[in-house]
């Protein structure tokens, strides 16, 4: 049995503010949600990334008079005040969350993986606590629902995709981390990528952003529980 560590009152606070982040976020997807959904109505498509939307939605609407009524014009003006709010938020969020890595000397090592930034790094040491807890990687990487599920079929064991247990917030940084180092693996030539290349080709890019936030996981632990830092190795190592 694991027994859950206490946390210090700084890595409460942490988690307290990633919470709210996550919240947020929740907010902010859904308010973008229903504005499309009020242009698709009338004809008007635009883009699904938040980043994009938030760019295109005014001179959306400063030029879209013929296609809406006055009444849906104010309607979008007035959620898209709202959105900005919600966006206002998110950045002193995160500004809080920025302060809180420059003063961790352990957010800052677990940073020096490709993939972890300040976000996952904070989150990541808010949440774990003591890394000791977990007997190795491997355990971690579980408990964060990135191991492949186990089931017998005719005696022999088989292996589904990740069981997706434990904390979805954690697992889902840790993938869109994975994400961003595929988007340059193809270009370099390090031991890392070239395992990643090789990944893709077989198992495909969604396959390989999970390998490597498993991996990120793994590495995570032996950092957090050593005064080891952290050498670009080769992924077979």
């Amino acid at each position: 049995m694991r027994f859950v560590t206490v946390k210090s009152v700084e890595q409460q606070d942490i988690q307290a503010a990633h919470r709210m982040r996550a919240i947020l976020l929740r907010h902010r997807t859904a308010m973008i949600n229903q504005m499309r959904g009020l242009l698709g109505e009338r004809g008007l498509t635009i883009s699904r990334s938040p980043e994009a939307f938030k760019r295109a939605i005014p001179e959306l609407l400063s030029k879209s008079a013929d296609e809406l009524t006055s009444f849906c014009q104010a309607l979008l003006t007035e959620m898209l005040q709202h959105l900005q709010a919600i966006e206002a938020r998110v950045h002193l969020i995160e500004a809080s969350i920025q302060s809180f890595m420059r003063r961790s000397a352990l957010c800052k090592k677990i940073a020096e993986v490709p993939g972890i930034g300040p976000i996952t790094a904070t989150a990541m040491v808010a949440a774990v606590g003591d890394a000791k807890q977990f007997r190795n990687g491997r355990h971690l990487a579980a408990w964060l629902g990135l191991v492949p599920r186990q089931y017998s079929s005719g005696g022999k064991p088989r292996l589904q995709g990740i069981s997706r247990r434990g904390d979805t917030y954690l697992r889902t940084l840790l993938i869109h981390g994975a994400r961003a180092v595929l988007r340059y693996a193809t270009r370099k030539a390090d031991p890392q990528s070239v395992w990643l290349q090789q990944l893709i080709a077989r198992r495909g890019h969604n396959c390989a952003a999970v390998a490597l936030a498993n991996k990120n996981a793994r590495v995570i632990q032996a950092l957090l529980s050593s005064d080891s830092t952290y050498l670009m190795r080769s992924a077979a190592a």
